[in-house]
């Protein structure tokens, strides 16, 4: 157990690492849902593509939308865009870096399903069957153009009538299946050469930028954290001071059989300490409205 607790504490005070976990399992479900999924292509010329094209693109759209959803930087870097400069002045490199962290991660299981749906060819075959050239195919040579149409849009369905004694259906679908498969090893070695050109070209740049971008993107991150959990912790206290003047008459019945408080001086000097003198709602709505709008400089001297 204590193992299962120090990991879990590692991936809750790291949202880098909870990121590329999140990645990972976006692009594992992109992969078990492709293969789990019943593709039955429309065999209609005028359906075909919009079927093929919308399986293979809107999926990824979703992935992508989730993957931004799911990463708690997204919106972190949105409230530092957003946020008015106050006296603390905005850093562009910083919401450069988060957004291409953000990008980057979002965009891993949308790829990896593009890949995958080219690799297996069946969406490419049902969406581009109805465009392929019929004169380099011998079945298609003495019917009309109305039937060749007809004919091409029952190429992915191998089990229609007009298509099993059709000796030119399995060569028009290992023709676009071909390119299906040299398109997604195409891309796939992209993007291989691509990340490693950035790899080992980053050297090359300026290291001290990059360090001080992440760096300071970790900061927000985590100041917007240990915001939250103060909040959190003030209106527990807050709450906790309403609700003893509310039962005033009661506080010493309260306080031996309900909530167990402590002496009278640990409890106003423990609670001061973290209300600091606030009293009401208009104190704590100045105080909440003085944090976004003059948030103050990173200067502890």
């Amino acid at each position: 157990m204590d193992r299962f607790r120090m990991i879990f504490q590692y991936f809750q005070s790291n949202s880098e690492s909870v990121m590329n976990g999140i990645c990972g399992l976006l692009a594992l479900a992109s992969v078990k849902l492709y293969t789990s999924f019943d593709f039955s292509c429309p065999c209609l010329p005028r359906y075909n593509m919009a079927y093929g094209l919308g399986i293979m693109f809107i999926p990824p759209i979703i992935l992508f939308l989730c993957g931004l959803i799911l990463n708690r930087q997204s919106l972190v870097m949105l409230e530092e865009w957003r946020r008015p400069a106050g006296r603390r002045k905005k850093d562009l490199a910083v919401i450069r870096y988060m957004c291409s962290s953000i990008m980057q991660r979002a965009m891993v299981a949308p790829v990896v399903w593009i890949i995958v749906t080219l690799l297996d060819g069946k969406c490419l075959i049902c969406a581009f069957s109805g465009s392929v050239d019929p004169e380099k195919f011998v079945g298609f040579a003495n019917v009309s153009t109305v039937q060749v149409q007809q004919l091409l849009a029952k190429v992915p369905c191998r089990d229609d009538e007009l298509m099993r004694n059709n000796t030119s259906r399995k060569a028009v679908s290992r023709y676009l299946r071909c390119w299906s498969q040299a398109l997604g090893w195409s891309i796939l070695l992209i993007l291989i050469m691509a990340a490693f050109l950035a790899r080992w070209l980053r050297p090359c740049f300026n290291q001290a930028t990059l360090l001080q971008a992440r760096h300071w993107t970790n900061y927000i991150d985590i100041e917007q954290k240990i915001f939250e959990e103060t909040c959190c912790e003030h209106s527990r206290l807050f709450a906790h001071k309403c609700i003893l003047h509310f039962f005033e008459s009661m506080r010493q019945e309260i306080k031996l059989h309900s909530f167990g408080l402590p002496r009278e001086g640990e409890e106003a000097e423990g609670e001061e300490d973290l209300l600091r003198g606030i009293t009401g709602q208009d104190q704590v709505n100045k105080l909440l409205k003085t944090w976004y709008y003059e948030k103050p400089p990173l200067d502890v001297s």
